[in-house]
């Protein structure tokens, strides 16, 4: 048991006195950046999609 209480009392001391946080300005930027990031990735997928669908239905057609 003394382990457990160890393990969560190192845990506590790490997060609170030795991680740095970042600050509300940079943590804006970051998710900004992914936000944006992701919506590029989700119109690419998109494009694919959608061109492959009607290349797909072409070829079926023939």
């Amino acid at each position: 048991m003394r382990k457990i209480i160890n393990y969560f009392k190192d845990c506590y001391v790490e997060l609170v006195q030795k991680t740095t946080w970042p600050n509300w300005q940079k943590l804006q930027s970051s998710a900004l950046l992914v936000m944006g990031a992701t919506v590029i990735l989700a119109l690419m997928l998109f494009v694919i999609d959608y061109a492959f669908q009607h290349l797909m239905t072409f070829i079926y057609t023939l």
